[in-house]
């Protein structure tokens, strides 16, 4: 048995997750003068750069990509758009995880957050502890695919895969895939596998808000508004999809018209060979592609007690109102690239306060601050 002291290695800020909401963070530590490993370490249990993008299925190019917002800094240029969203952006993150010298720590997984010494919390890693006076949660939702119940599903012969592990179209050539979700994802699943030659139906619970004309300011606004609301009554984030609506692109149009965005209502069950619904119509099928999107990776702050009665975890900006030690960035209103941006330099400004570093003693200029980077 080994009976060896684990040491605690002692940082003011600990960031765990390294995608935008988490490279936003550590940049704006790093321009408020706080050094990583000394002062803060950011934490990521991915095996490289990239965030969630690292894990894009092949086929979603970097044209396909809606409004990737660059990272604090540093533009991304020059991007080919036939290439794959997961290379481009997984090249452009490594750059600046390089020219910011963030110096993140991979692949680290975080066990749990708890209450520590000394007012401190305790994160618990596949690396050892972690002592801090204020955290950072910026893990996304990649890692918590939503997968609904439905009767027969252990009963289906066919496949069932979710948009977490979806291959790329290629796969499905000449089989009967039915797609479950009214999101982006879905709908970009769906049009793939009906161009690749497979015989497809479209399910979702409810008809598809699709939006005509430009996504502007006060739209923005008012989706952003509707996501603060609900984390504010401590409910879990709704879907983006479900505040904002479905931008009607050129392809989405063609595939209107050729018959391929028909939605069906949600099935009532799964048979052995396919779905069925309550009427006795029912659809035969080889593969169940389920594009239901994601929950918010919060299971490892468990400890700290922070979740509300209605199953969410309850946010003032990004502080969470149980504790203020504690901001999530990248979750409920600010998880979207652009909100990740402004939310990580709100929750270091909030932080500095936390920690009541008198004004000046942290230069934002000076041999702290980090380099001025060059566009990828």
């Amino acid at each position: 048995m080994n009976n060896a002291v684990v040491r605690e290695r002692e940082v003011d800020v600990v960031v765990i997750g390294a995608g935008q909401a988490g490279l936003s963070s550590a940049y704006h530590l790093r321009r408020a003068g706080y050094e990583p490993d000394r002062d803060f370490v950011v934490l990521d249990h991915a095996p490289a750069p990239g965030g969630a993008w690292q894990f894009r299925w092949p086929s979603l190019t970097y044209g396909k990509v809606h409004g990737m917002h660059a990272l604090p800094g540093m533009e991304l240029t020059g991007a080919d758009d036939a290439r794959p969203s997961s290379e481009v952006i997984s090249t452009y993150f490594a750059e600046y995880e390089r020219a910011f010298d963030l110096r993140v720590r991979r692949p680290v997984g975080v066990r749990a957050v708890r209450e520590g010494d000394g007012g401190r919390l305790r994160v618990e890693t596949s690396e050892g502890v972690w002592s801090a006076r204020a955290l950072i949660n910026a893990t996304g939702t990649w890692d918590r695919p939503f997968w609904p119940r439905y009767p027969g599903q252990e009963i289906f012969r066919g496949r069932q895969l979710h948009t977490a592990n979806y291959p790329g179209p290629w796969e499905f050539a000449g089989q009967r895939v039915v797609v479950v979700g009214g999101g982006t994802s879905g709908v970009q699943h769906l049009m793939e596998i009906a161009e690749a030659g497979a015989e497809t139906t479209w399910v979702a619970r409810r008809p598809p808000a699709f939006r005509e004309g430009p996504f502007d300011e006060d739209r923005g606004r008012n989706a952003v508004a509707l996501v603060e609301e609900r984390v504010r009554q401590g409910l879990p984030p709704q879907s983006v999809v479900s505040v904002t609506g479905l931008p009607m692109t050129a392809a989405m149009e063609r595939a209107r018209a050729a018959g391929v965005l028909v939605r069906r209502p949600m099935f009532d069950r799964l048979t052995p060979d396919g779905v069925a619904w309550a009427d006795g119509t029912s659809v035969t099928a080889d593969v169940i592609l389920w594009a239901t999107g994601f929950r918010a990776v919060i299971d490892h702050l468990a400890p700290l007690r922070l979740r509300e009665p209605g199953g969410g975890i309850r946010v003032e900006g990004t502080r969470a109102v149980r504790d203020p030690r504690v901001h999530l960035v990248g979750y409920g209103p600010s998880a979207s690239t652009i909100g990740a941006n402004r939310a990580g330099r709100g929750a270091v400004r909030e932080i500095r306060t936390l920690l009541d570093t008198p004004a000046g003693t942290r230069p934002a200029t000076g041999p702290s601050q980090p380099p001025v980077a060059a566009a990828v």
